[in-house]
């Protein structure tokens, strides 16, 4: 199909996510068709660095031959079979054993679906399950963090909380709470410290618990660092500050590491850099570096004992999916993590990261419109204010962020603007060289400078 005939089509058919509809109605998007390590190609033959990985995902690089061939020989040896009813497949049984050997805290069972949206649902219903097993009948609340992301499904989208996952939806569901995040530029009082501040959120949470009833609220939901809600690094005192306040009111600790694990932050699991302890941890996206969708809740010996007693009163466990640990899935998993661990590419992300954030904050640190350079690992993002002192935003109705990024794709370079704030964010390939990097970041720095002189900055 030529160029023009897929655009027609792709306006004409494919209704599209995270997208303004009326407006791809009219002028179309971009058509991706080709890609291979960090680069990807559209459909007129224009190539750009994907410092995104797709969605946070790719992270072994696109057209990975080890796992091309590990999923072709996948289908001609079982192309599927269902895991309801006790049935399982050998690649189910070993991807289990082998996320349970390597989970950053102990960890007893592992229960797959398609998602990290899905999967938060499935932690939800089994946060529910659980405390009714235990007779707790109103524990059911689940406390999420203003600027998280947790998925788009009718739970998990309002367990997000950004307002556009919101608007016109009818969400959040009723047992949906949420706090602010641990957002330093803009949620720290001047003057205090990152210990302090972090107090401050927990005795937030604290009154927010005591004010519902404890005996309603059950979860709390976090990633580690907040990435599509402006790649948001909590400091070293906050998950300290807030496990203590969750261990005294008996609520059970959520990780969603879908962004996270499998080495974005230099390290397998961002449980690990942050000190969490959870009780449930949700991955995906990084399982299988995006090339078969893939998720899996990772749930504690604590959680699955109720579980396993529960079912007792209410029978066989009532959840699961036609894909639940889907053997191509399972076996694009292996081999992504295979890949990993043969060359050390969790190490290899760290010092990517570590050049990435230097280059970043060497490029715009200093720069009058920037309020803010962030990250870790593999994973960062620069928040462009109007005027840093005082610290002021720019108008929404700028899209400054948006025009940016807009900007940087003409010139080559895949980043992505984020939906709360005026932030791009930065999430390349483990395999992206530091070439690529550079080119990533002048390319960047190109685009802001573009973008100033439009708005006479």
């Amino acid at each position: 199909m030529d160029t023009k005939s897929l655009s027609d089509n792709d306006k004409h058919f494919f209704f599209h996510p995270f997208t303004a509809l009326k407006a791809h109605e009219q002028s179309g998007g971009k058509i991706i068709v080709g890609g291979k390590d960090s680069t990807i190609e559209d459909s007129d033959g224009n190539k750009f660095i994907d410092s995104m990985a797709g969605l946070w995902c790719v992270n072994i690089g696109y057209g990975n031959r080890e796992m091309a061939d590990a999923i072709h020989d996948q289908v001609i040896k079982l192309s599927y079979y269902h895991a309801f009813s006790s049935f399982s497949t050998d690649l189910a049984v070993q991807l289990s054993a082998r996320l349970i050997s390597m989970a950053p805290v102990p960890m007893s069972k592992v229960f797959f679906g398609n998602s990290g949206s899905d999967a938060n649902d499935t932690n939800a219903k089994i946060v529910w399950f659980y405390n009714n097993a235990l007779g707790r009948t109103t524990k059911k609340k689940i406390i999420s963090r203003r600027r998280g992301y947790h998925g788009v499904t009718v739970l998990s989208a309002g367990l997000t909380g950004l307002d556009n996952l919101h608007d016109g939806f009818d969400l959040p569901l009723p047992m949906i709470r949420h706090v602010r995040p641990p957002h330093r530029l803009w949620e720290k009082e001047p003057g205090a410290t990152d210990a302090e501040f972090s107090q401050i959120l927990a005795d937030e949470l604290e009154a927010l618990i005591l004010k519902e009833g404890p005996d309603t609220v059950a979860a709390f939901i976090a990633e580690p660092f907040q990435a599509a809600g402006g790649v948001i690094i909590p400091p070293k005192e906050y998950f300290p500050a807030i496990q203590k306040v969750l261990k005294k009111y008996d609520v059970l600790l959520i990780a969603d590491e879908v962004v996270s694990a499998f080495g974005r932050l230099g390290e397998m699991f961002g449980t690990t850099a942050f000190g969490m302890e959870p009780d449930i941890i949700t991955v995906a996206k990084g399982i299988t570096s995006a090339y078969i969708p893939l998720s899996a809740s990772m749930i504690s010996e604590k959680v699955w004992r109720v579980l396993a007693e529960g079912s007792e009163k209410f029978g066989a466990f009532g959840h699961g999916y036609t894909y639940s640990a889907h053997p191509l899935a399972a076996r694009a998993a292996m081999a992504n993590l295979d890949f990993l661990e043969k060359n050390n590419l969790v190490a290899q992300a760290g010092n990517r990261g570590a050049y990435l954030q230097k280059r970043l904050r060497d490029e715009f640190q200093d720069h009058p419109m920037v309020g803010e350079v962030r990250g870790q690992g593999l994973v960062a993002a620069i928040e462009f204010v109007s005027s840093k002192n005082p610290m002021t935003a720019f108008a929404p109705s700028e899209k400054i962020a948006a025009r940016i990024a807009r900007r940087s794709m003409e010139l080559g370079v895949i980043t992505r603007a984020l939906p709360a704030g005026d932030s791009i964010s930065f999430s390349p390939p483990f395999v992206i060289t530091e070439e690529e990097i550079d080119t990533v970041v002048k390319t960047a720095r190109r685009a802001v400078d573009d973008v100033m002189k439009e708005i006479g900055r």
